[in-house]
């Protein structure tokens, strides 16, 4: 796969994690993907977003920092921050929820014109 595909894809899964915080959060994804930081709802829900990527996608966290435009350290503290609360159970079952949606989200691009009308 060649780099610029691998982004294009690693782009997607972000944004599908986005999608699936936002309506978890009932917050627009486009609020948190947005440039700057933002406000603490939106540091938030992206950090979730990003945390998800990384787990549920399984990306690195140098092709995450690439797909949310971020830097490393900053989806690595996103990352503990998130782990730091999964000892909380009603977080941990949230989180786990979320996981399973971005997992079971099909990989594979020859899927899809099968499926498609």
């Amino acid at each position: 796969m060649s780099v610029s595909k691998s982004r294009v894809e690693d782009a997607a899964k972000a944004r599908l994690s986005a999608d699936v915080v936002g309506y978890s959060l009932g917050t627009p994804s486009a609020a948190f993907l947005a440039d700057g930081k933002g406000g603490p709802d939106a540091v938030f829900a992206r950090q979730v977003a990003m945390y998800l990527c990384y787990t549920g996608f399984e990306l690195s966290l140098a092709r995450v920092a690439v797909a949310f435009e971020r830097d490393r350290s900053t989806v690595s503290h996103a990352c503990h921050r998130i782990e730091d609360r999964r000892d909380e159970p009603v977080f941990d079952q949230w989180i786990e929820s979320l996981e399973a949606m971005v997992r079971r989200a099909p990989r594979e691009a020859g899927i899809a014109q099968h499926v498609q009308p």
